[in-house]
């Protein structure tokens, strides 16, 4: 354990050097692995990351996080260079849904309007109306409510979720996070007979099963401030496991129990202190959008923006 962590302060330090050299800045998603969390100049969810990316004035943003997040800061700073450390940090649930698939099914509802989650390739958020991120979709489609038809796209969980909220009948994509559906009803139970006492948070990408077990239903982003309000001295834990490290550092007079210590992404563990620092050093893997992408993409973002 002590030679780890040597050499986590070295590549620490080696790390620090090359961001001020570079003029770089580290975003981190809550997902991550600890030691890159304490590694971060900002943490947050993905949309929240990629606007603090553009306001930086930072000229390189290393997105430690998943390949749709790296490519949101792209569309949002196109003047900026972009490095997702690790290449294959993919998200299942945004590669469920291609643009063709996309525009087709636009065809089928010539007349709806298309909403999509930000969990998505820049590619198909070129084809979408507006975007949405898992804190204002209700507020979007509320915001929708002179549109007779709704396209919601990729997560039918949270589609599901929101339909619920808004009681409107919405169209949705069979996308689904797999990450959050190992999180089970039975997972809950448990967690309550242990800490009865705890409030249960849970994602609206969970199983609709799963948010009615709920006492908040959040984003990562919504959870940490209701972490940090709350009277409440224990709280169940109903998303990806990286999250407890964030809400017990910003809270560490809480308990915090994972709702299933199965919810684990590997894609958002794929980045490491040595990946972060091979990415500074070589100015690699950068993820940039084309102009055409990201000029049709953006314009789904800006109107989100417009009504949260």
């Amino acid at each position: 354990m002590q030679k780890k962590q040597v050499k986590d302060s070295d590549l620490v330090k080696q790390i620090k050097e090359l961001k001020k050299a570079r003029n770089a800045v580290l975003l981190v998603h809550n997902y991550q692995l600890p030691e890159v969390q304490e590694v971060a100049d900002f943490r947050g969810d993905s949309l929240e990351l990629s606007r603090i990316a553009a306001k930086t004035e930072a000229e390189v943003i290393v997105f430690c996080g998943v390949h749709f997040m790296a490519e949101t800061a792209s569309i949002l700073c196109p003047d900026k260079t972009i490095l997702l450390p690790d290449a294959g940090a993919g998200c299942p649930m945004a590669n469920m849904m291609t643009a063709q698939e996309l525009i087709d099914l636009k065809k089928k509802h010539p007349k709806a309007v298309a909403v999509g989650y930000v969990n998505t390739s820049a590619e198909v958020k070129a084809e979408l109306d507006i975007c949405c991120t898992s804190t204002n979709a209700v507020a979007v489609v509320n915001h929708l409510k002179n549109e007779k038809e709704i396209i919601f796209v990729p997560d039918k969980y949270l589609g599901d979720y929101v339909a619920r909220r808004t009681k409107r009948k919405l169209i949705l994509w069979n996308g689904f996070c797999p990450t959050h559906m190992r999180i089970l009803p039975e997972d809950i139970l448990r967690e309550k007979k242990f800490h009865p006492k705890a409030k249960v948070l849970v994602h609206p990408e969970c199983l609709p099963a799963v948010l009615e077990m709920a006492d908040a239903v959040l984003s990562t982003s919504g959870m940490g401030k209701f972490a940090k309000e709350t009277p409440a001295n224990e709280m169940i834990v109903g998303t990806e496991v990286g999250i407890i490290y964030r809400l017990k550092t910003d809270n560490p007079d809480k308990e915090f129990y994972p709702a299933s210590e199965r919810a684990v992404c590997p894609n958002m563990k794929r980045t490491t202190l040595e990946k972060i620092l091979f990415s500074l050093q070589e100015l690699r893997e950068e993820v940039r959008v084309s102009d055409s992408v990201r000029s049709r993409a953006r314009k789904a973002i800006d109107r989100m923006l417009e009504i949260i």
